[in-house]
């Protein structure tokens, strides 16, 4: 039984590599709510500064452009909004009647 006392038992330990068991990383709790909102409200700030800031460097055009675009906008939802689903099914309906047979489907069978 001597011949078995210097035997080690448990996994093999390497120089210089730290042990690998599971460890579990503690959750850090959020201690300090008024600073958290702080940090929140300076993000918001200086977002907000940015977007002043980008919004003073367009061009006329680019105002223009902008404008145009929300005029358009503002049009074609006032042109789906003043149209019932039913009246744009019965258009889409008359669309496809005054289709030519060549959009129909093809005949497959060869046989008839």
């Amino acid at each position: 039984m001597d011949a078995y006392e210097q035997v080690q038992k448990g996994p093999l330990k390497l120089k210089g590599v730290p042990e690998l068991g599971v460890t579990k990383q503690k959750k850090q709790k959020d201690r300090d709510k008024a600073q958290l909102l702080e940090t929140m409200g300076k993000i918001q700030k200086n977002q907000e500064e940015e977007l002043r800031r980008h919004l003073d460097e367009r061009t006329p055009a680019q105002v223009a452009f902008e404008k145009v675009q929300e005029t358009r906008r503002v049009q074609r939802i006032l042109k789906k909004a003043s149209t019932s689903h039913k009246q744009r099914v019965e258009d889409f309906n008359r669309h496809l009647d005054t289709l030519t047979e060549h959009y129909d489907i093809p005949k497959v069978s060869w046989t008839k």
